[in-house]
């Protein structure tokens, strides 16, 4: 049997260009690339998908990805702070 073929992201984003482009057909890719035509139109499809994500609001991702961070912490914060004042009145030194 035999072995599958891993392609990089740079080689299917190439090809789907291509596909996109249409100067070509995909029989004709699939050909020049030895890759199966049902591939191509796979890797077209999402590529196409993928575009709008390009595009997306950068700003929005930075405040998902800051809530993200900051909430762990802040609850590692309130845990330790808890245990800090557990062990401050079994030492003795709040009463």
């Amino acid at each position: 049997m035999a072995q599958r073929r891993r392609h990089t992201a740079a080689f299917k984003a190439k090809v789907a260009l291509e596909a996109m482009r249409g100067e070509r057909t995909v029989n004709e890719l699939a050909g020049l690339y030895q890759v199966h035509p049902s591939q191509i139109a796979a890797w077209r499809k999402r590529a196409i998908e993928g575009l709008a994500e390009l595009f997306a609001d950068g700003r929005q991702k930075a405040g998902k990805s800051q809530d993200d961070l900051t909430a762990p912490l802040y609850q590692q914060i309130g845990q330790l702070k808890v245990e800090l004042d557990f062990l401050k009145k079994r030492a003795g030194l709040v009463e």
